[in-house]
């Protein structure tokens, strides 16, 4: 079925005008917007822009969190045949700049005051940002600027034009064809400018078609929109899937709600990278820690009894008698409350994309009864490229092809994709999009994977990131740091990790503390500390975190692959990584390269063999100002262990 998205929209209205669309929590109440009173507030904000000069083709900007009114904005300028470029509303001002400057914006909606001065603060270098639209008007009372306007006017002015213009909005939406531009997202990338990838109405559906049907999705689904709709993986499941299914999506009342949201609505079909599931899995295991001696000791045996038996049981496999009573009764005790308590007692599938997420992690989720799953995609292939069947779901591969989709491995192990779902281009990128799109059709992904015997696709690391160890006793050793990375951070007091090694005889990390985790360990334990930079410091955290790699040691021994991969030394950083820093892209990827540099004498110490190392970093306030933090790290060793050989 080739459509647009205004076309999906009008269909809802039209067959199910009172159905609920979406819902947003405003002062704690949850306010319901139905699909009829959805597509009224398109028409007149359409017409409101009609008016103020957005043409067919034009680009706007939209910046802000998950809003109906933002959602609404989107379809509106759609509708016009307009194409809508979200952006990341905790970039900084001149974050913003190239995209707007790129894309030739002239019109911007702007969420609230924080977005309104981040846009008019860098008016000056973008002189063609001619109007700003605002949704939530707090704070703006007294702002007297040009071409800044409420949406409230927007939408008055669109009102009145409808009422002359009866088949106006109609009209403009027939004139849209499923093989227009419908949206343009600007990746994230971890060197240079960002990239505006350009996908039109057709490709953006016929993915969000291929993942509900996967799934059996239909409109009875619930959804949390919390991502920044930014992120092609919350504009697939939460615009494109929504509009293709008609299921409700629910806003937040805030970032500070999330876990509290979640919980009141309990979402069917969830989606979250992987640092929301450690973050979430972080939050339990703090809460078990200050918990009684008898119900640690019941939740500890349960988990035993769950990391034994669960998997199997989500894959649908034959379980004994004993093991499914004692899993029953552990549902009752503990995975039922727990699976509560994390806002997933109704989930139906859970995904987890974006990056990589440990095994250790993944395989927690699933044995305590989340249909936790992987699936690959980018936003250059609109999210959908393989997703994990239920009972196929395993922690070392991210599925199988979906409908319409082909894959191929390179001579040198890189993945290769066809799909209907890729991208027309790079936006005035002709030679970025030639790098990726062959004259046939295949688009470079950038991923080194293989197909396994049970035709599941298994990503190793990207391409320019998978090393060799070189020198000592590991000489010519495959060397894969997210891999590494991943299986650290799925210990709770580990929040970050940037593993080295390549071209190098042994591999080290620094890493990052949860400090919300590490901070509760610490009060416990009566350790006074002065912050995050003392605290990281501890000795006794350093003993916690050695620990935690000597562990990860121990298991990568295990895989004859990637034995060599364990670590020899780690310190840990003086501060967090942060993206504002440049440290982190706005998806929380880490910018490895960029560390390297940045940190070098901490890399060098590590190499040197070095036991600690004085280091200042400059640092960038919420404010916007720049200041600078020091310290002298500590650097340990860390024990590693003789490669497991396989039985004969």
């Amino acid at each position: 079925m080739q459509t647009t998205f205004p076309k999906l929209l009008l269909n809802h209205a039209t067959e199910r005008p009172t159905a609920p669309a979406m819902r947003e929590k405003e002062f704690g109440i949850w306010q319901m917007l139905s699909w009829s009173a959805l597509a009224t507030l398109v028409e007149h904000i359409a017409c409101g822009l009609h008016q103020a000069g957005l043409r067919r083709h034009e680009h706007m900007v939209v910046v802000g969190a998950n809003r109906p009114r933002l959602y609404a904005t989107m379809l509106a300028a759609q509708s016009l045949g307009a194409v809508p470029i979200p952006l990341y509303q905790d970039a900084a001002a001149q974050e913003c700049v190239f995209p707007i400057n790129n894309a030739d914006v002239r019109f911007a909606f702007a969420e609230d005051q924080e977005q309104v001065d981040k846009l008019l603060e860098i008016r000056e270098q973008c002189p063609q940002l001619a109007h700003i639209y605002f949704d939530d008007a707090r704070g703006l009372r007294n702002y007297d600027e040009p071409g800044l306007a409420s949406l409230e006017e927007l939408i008055a002015s669109g009102k009145s034009f409808a009422k002359g213009h009866a088949g106006f909005f109609k009209e403009q939406v027939d004139g849209i064809a499923p093989g227009d531009v419908a949206a343009m997202f600007f990746t994230s990338g971890t060197t240079g400018n960002p990239k505006g990838v350009v996908h039109t109405h057709d490709s953006l559906i016929n993915r969000g078609q291929a993942g509900a049907e996967f799934d059996k999705l239909t409109s009875a689904e619930e959804v949390l929109a919390y991502l920044p709709p930014a992120w092609v993986g919350q504009n697939i499941f939460s615009y494109a899937q929504w509009l293709v299914c008609g299921y409700v999506v629910n806003c937040p009342e805030s970032s500070a709600t999330v876990t509290i949201d979640l919980k009141e609505i309990g979402p069917t079909y969830y989606f979250a990278p992987p640092r929301v599931f450690e973050g979430l899995l972080t939050s339990v295991m703090i809460r078990m820690d200050d918990a009684s001696r008898l119900k640690r000791s019941m939740f500890g045996y349960f988990m035993d009894v769950a990391k034994r038996v669960g998997p199997a049981r989500m894959d649908g496999k034959p379980l004994g008698f004993a093991d499914k009573l004692l899993y029953a009764l552990g549902n009752v005790l503990v995975y039922g409350p727990l699976r509560n308590n994390l806002g997933m007692s109704r989930v139906r599938v859970a995904y987890t994309a974006g990056e990589a997420i440990g095994p250790d992690l993944f395989s927690f989720y699933r044995s305590i009864g989340v249909n936790l799953k992987q699936l690959y995609g980018s936003t250059e292939t609109a999210v959908f490229v393989c997703l994990q069947p239920d009972h196929e779901a395993r922690a070392d591969t991210v599925g199988v092809p979906c409908r319409g989709v082909e894959i191929k491995v390179s001579d040198a192990g890189e993945v290769l994709v066809k799909s209907p779902g890729l991208l027309k281009e790079y936006y005035k990128n002709p030679a970025a999009t030639a790098e990726v799109l062959t004259a046939d059709g295949w688009y470079h992904t950038s991923d080194a994977g293989f197909i396994d015997a049970h035709g599941h696709l298994k990503i190793i690391d990207r391409v320019k990131d998978v090393g060799r160890i070189k020198g000592g006793a590991n000489d010519g050793a495959m060397f894969a740091p997210k891999y590494v990375e991943n299986k650290l951070k799925f210990f709770p007091q580990i929040k970050e990790v940037v593993a080295y090694g390549d071209q190098r005889e042994k591999v080290c990390v620094m890493v990052n503390i949860d400090f919300d985790a590490v901070g509760n360990w610490a009060e416990r334990r009566n350790m006074a500390y002065a912050g995050y930079g003392d605290l990281a410091q501890k000795p006794e955290v350093y003993a916690l975190i050695k620990d935690c790699v000597e562990k990860v040691n121990a298991d990568l021994a295990a895989d004859t692959l990637l034995a060599g991969s364990q670590v020899s030394r780690f310190l840990v950083l003086h501060k967090e990584l942060d993206a504002d820093d440049g440290e982190l892209t706005r998806t929380n990827k880490v910018r490895r390269g960029f560390i390297a540099e940045k940190y070098q004498p901490l890399v060098d110490a590590l190499y040197d063999g070095k036991t600690e190392q004085f280091i200042e970093t400059v640092v960038k306030f919420e404010d916007g100002r720049a200041g600078s933090v020091s310290a002298t790290l500590q650097i340990a060793d860390a024990k590693t262990f003789a490669p497991v050989k396989a039985a004969a």
